[in-house]
């Protein structure tokens, strides 16, 4: 099929008012994405977006439009969608402005996005099925191998896959019946107040979700009561883990979380930059047995490679948006499954949810075979958008059963937080 156009929509919700989504380092964030439809000469078409928390969206939908020349009028193959997300990311021109990473990468990463949920669409199937589905070949060719041969080789990789095909139908049987584990963000926003914390926080373990997240790193005081605060409402079983957004240095790092220990917290997620590999490895190390967690605002798969093979993470958290779509998640999830280090990917955003249970769905079928300390981020926001919003049932995403990657925008949505010319901005 040829693809005949490209519709690009800055899509942005007030979460600010409310103060969903606040952190220590993003105190009001409206959660946008920058969103397109890939529209092909069948009729058949694709959505996919990448997410923003408001100023810039703009920057990203420019950066999609940019990759119009690159798509538009050019034909797309859906057996072969390793060669079209080596297309964008080869562009020398585009390449120029990364190389693969920001802003650039981010818009490659809504074009490949929505290049699956179009092959999901016309295959009739979901995505975690359509990759779970492929040879092992297959999965191993969506892969750009470039610069990863170091740390892992495509013949490993499909070794690794072959081996992960014992137990796939009980696994399936077990996905389908009761779900993927997922773990609730939506108690520990920086900017609630204790008592909405603390009735949050219980909420949460009454609708069967068995780890929470608070975030920290604004005060210290106030983190240890908030954390007291959890850990009495939840009590000494249930998993907190806590998240600093790149609040601190690395000697920082490591004094604030040895301060919130009492309370056991299961996790420090971006305890600094996300490209200081080596500073990750020595709060790691400062640390324990606090785990660290990091991956949203990772670039790509060669920092990541980077992060194993330094050992500078016990939690890898990859996003479905932020490095090159469905195909980079790909050899990220086949590294992980290398060094043998769990994949709890970031979500909660707007639309986050919706399409990286997708990934690790596919993960559990096809590549590491365990949903062992395996959870997926859950934020009760915005998914009323969505026309195939997720469902949670007893602290598990269910699986997906519509075909595509879940990422289709509702047309009354979009022309209500269209931006800025909106109703829900006008207003």
């Amino acid at each position: 099929m040829k693809v005949i156009a490209l519709d690009v929509h800055d899509v942005r919700f007030p979460t600010s008012r409310r103060l969903d989504g606040s952190d220590a380092m993003n105190p009001d964030p409206d959660y946008s994405a920058a969103y397109v439809v890939i529209r092909t000469d069948t009729g058949a078409e694709g959505h996919g977006f990448c997410f923003t928390i408001g100023r810039g969206n703009e920057l990203c939908t420019a950066a999609i439009e940019a990759y119009a020349p690159l798509v538009v009028g050019h034909d797309l193959d859906l057996a072969d969608l390793g060669e079209f997300g080596r297309r964008l990311g080869h562009d020398s021109q585009l390449r120029w402005l990364g190389p693969e990473k920001g802003v650039v990468h981010m818009a490659a990463a809504a074009l490949i996005n929505a290049a699956f949920d179009l092959a999901g669409r016309v295959a009739g199937v979901p995505v975690w099925r359509l990759l779970s589905d492929m040879t092992p070949e297959e999965i191993v060719d969506l892969a750009d191998w470039r610069y990863l041969t170091d740390a892992l080789r495509p013949a490993e990789a499909v070794d690794l896959l072959k081996a992960a095909r014992s137990g796939r139908a009980e696994r399936e049987a077990t996905l389908l019946s009761t779900g993927y584990p997922a773990y609730a963000t939506t108690p520990g926003w920086l900017g609630y107040t204790d008592d909405k914390l603390t009735r949050l926080s219980r909420e949460a373990v009454e609708d069967g979700f068995t780890q929470i997240k608070l975030k920290v790193g604004g005060d210290l005081d106030d983190d240890i009561r908030r954390m007291r605060l959890a850990r009495e409402a939840v009590g000494p079983d249930i998993r907190i883990a806590v998240d600093a957004n790149q609040r601190w240095d690395v000697a920082q790092a490591i004094d604030w979380v040895r301060a919130l220990t009492p309370y056991d917290p299961w996790w420090i997620e971006e305890p600094t930059s996300p490209d200081d590999i080596l500073g990750h490895a020595a709060i790691r190390a400062g640390v324990r047995p606090v785990r660290v967690a990091t991956g949203e605002h990772v670039a790509n798969r060669v920092v990541f490679k980077q992060m194993l093979q330094a050992e500078a993470i016990d939690i890898l958290q990859l996003d479905a948006c932020r490095v090159a779509g469905v195909t980079e998640n790909v050899a990220i999830l086949l590294l992980a499954a290398k060094y043998g280090v769990p994949v709890c990917p970031h979500a909660g955003g707007v639309g986050l949810c919706e399409v990286v249970q997708h990934l690790s769905m596919f993960d559990y079928l096809a590549v590491s075979g365990s949903t062992e300390d395996r959870v997926i981020e859950y934020v009760d926001h915005l998914h009323e958008h969505f026309t195939d919003p997720v469902r949670v049932r007893e602290g598990h995403y269910l699986a997906p059963s519509a075909p595509g990657m879940s990422a289709e925008i509702k047309a009354e949505s979009l022309a209500e937080y269209s931006y800025p010319d909106g109703p829900a901005w006008r207003s």
